[in-house]
């Protein structure tokens, strides 16, 4: 007999997490009336509005029973996105700085989902609160909104394993503690420190305090928003791109590693495959930029001696490095206009949109333990073709994995490939170019932001068509949750569970 679905709970559960909105809004007010901005006061009626509608969804749902199922947890894992966009999105238009509902639903869905596509044409004059919340919101759906909730939903009665399973990214997640809400707390903290500690690096090296803040939040919530036109290349001094990709890279490893790492037990992540296919990918195609952009310079130079030629290297590994990175982690920063490369080194980079970070971080795209498991089941079957009687385990950490596990990878490259060609076709039948369509759907799926053509990283989604727009955000929410979330809800074995 199929259990009655919890509908009570589902709405309690979006009252608790809409009071823990309105408390991060109301920081984006403090810093708006800090500064005297003029939208303080929609900063202030937002604030209000959502605390209004989380405490009227707290009275619905107070006697519901508490406990979490899967149907439950996957509604609400995927409902909250929406929820919180829907509230996110009223200080931009209350304030008039983004006029439409489309434009203001896709600036709050692209920084929720942490993909940084914008349609801001003028960052620079947006007020200190409205750049402080478009920060902040790609910092909340970093870790994750479910990952916040659960180290705070306890005090509601409310938390469970299956909101943690449902929302958390990649093929595993480490549990840290015997109780789920103390591991949510764990890689909460971890987050904390590596925002701190950014901040702090990025003001000693020039940034005003409140630019190193904003930054801070989007870079370790790889999502790429920034409070310049122009991204990073605003920046001068050179150690301003280098910490940011530290700090990306840190935020790109599996979170539980990383605590581990601060724990004293440096072996699990030092002896982690996935980590080694991640960085290894990142040294290879840094070092193929690198060379690229060095005879790219070196072919327009007046004079090409050698002395001329070694100074092209530095700011060709370091344009090198951050795109590389910025692009892989899906975090989008613009730094260069890489459409201004020559056709092989963006097209090289094109391609670093397909791939991601690892598991358990806050990195979108693919993830490097699928594309592992993919690469070696094609080369584990390849070698059964030779010798059909042989068994070829399928090895990740010197373990064989279960069968289960390279269907689960097999299915989701599949069904990411499905999501592509259908975002393709719709883009294309609004009248967006084709390569730009491809660009836009990649760049939508795994969460990057800047993408092909006049919405690379120079550009923005200003003049994408609106229908475009509301499907964007569409598909960043499937491509931030890794399809199956979504695609569950449409299941009737969900439903009959």
């Amino acid at each position: 007999m199929t259990r009655a679905f919890n509908t009570r709970l589902v709405i309690l559960t979006q009252g608790a997490l809409l009071l823990i909105e309105a408390v991060f809004m109301a920081l984006a007010f403090v810093v708006s009336w800090w500064n005297n901005d003029y939208d303080e006061g929609a900063f202030l009626v937002s604030t209000v509005l959502t605390a209004i509608a989380g405490f009227i969804c707290l009275a619905i749902g107070h006697d519901a029973p508490r406990q979490v199922g899967e149907r439950e947890g996957y509604v609400i894992v995927a409902s909250v996105w929406l929820v919180f966009s829907a509230f996110g999105m009223l200080p931009y238009y209350l304030s008039g700085q983004i006029p439409t509902i489309t434009d203001a639903w896709f600036e709050t869905m692209s920084g929720f989902t942490t993909t940084g596509a914008t349609i801001v044409t003028d960052i620079e004059r947006m007020t200190h609160g409205a750049l402080f919340w478009r920060s902040l919101t790609q910092w909340l759906g970093g870790m994750g909104i479910i990952v916040l909730s659960i180290a705070i939903l306890p005090m509601f009665g409310l938390g469970g394993m299956q909101l943690y399973a449902a929302e958390v990214t990649g093929l595993q997640y480490e549990k840290l503690s015997p109780r789920i809400a103390d591991t949510a707390k764990h890689l909460w903290i971890t987050y904390i420190i590596l925002t701190l500690a950014e901040a702090a690096l990025l003001y000693t090296e020039g940034m005003t305090l409140f630019d190193a803040i904003c930054h801070s939040l989007t870079t370790v919530a790889t999502g790429g928003f920034s409070t310049k036109n122009i991204g990073i290349a605003y920046y001068a001094n050179p150690a301003i791109p280098y910490t940011i990709v530290l700090f990306i890279l840190l935020s790109s490893i599996n979170f539980g590693l990383i605590i581990l790492l601060f724990r004293g037990k440096p072996q699990r992540l030092l002896h982690d495959e996935e980590t080694h296919w991640f960085l290894g990918a990142v040294a290879l195609v840094t070092l193929v930029l690198t060379i690229g952009l060095t005879v790219q310079r070196a072919l327009v130079l007046p004079d090409a001696n050698i002395r001329a030629i070694l100074k092209c290297i530095e700011p060709s590994f370091r344009e090198g490095l951050f795109t590389t990175v910025t692009t892989m982690t899906s975090t989008g920063y613009s730094y260069v206009d890489y459409m201004q490369w020559a056709p092989f080194l963006w097209v090289v980079v094109f391609f670093l949109m397909f791939t991601g970070g690892s598991s358990g971080s806050t990195a979108g795209g693919v993830k490097w333990i699928r594309i592992a498991i993919f690469a070696k089941s094609g080369l584990a079957e390849f070698q059964r073709r030779i010798h059909p009687n042989a068994i070829v385990p399928v090895k990740i950490n010197h373990q064989p994995i279960s069968q289960q596990t390279t269907n689960n990878v097999m299915a989701f490259m599949l069904f990411y490939v499905m999501m592509l060609v259908i975002s393709i076709l719709v883009f294309c039948a609004l009248g967006v170019d084709f390569v730009e369509s491809i660009g836009t759907a990649v760049s939508c799926m795994g969460n990057i932001g800047p993408c092909l053509g006049q919405y690379g990283p120079a550009g923005t989604f200003a003049a994408f068509p609106a229908a475009g727009k509301w499907f964007m955000t569409l598909v960043m929410l499937i491509g931030r949750l890794e399809i199956f979330t979504i695609l569950l809800l449409f299941t009737k074995v969900l439903w009959k569970k």
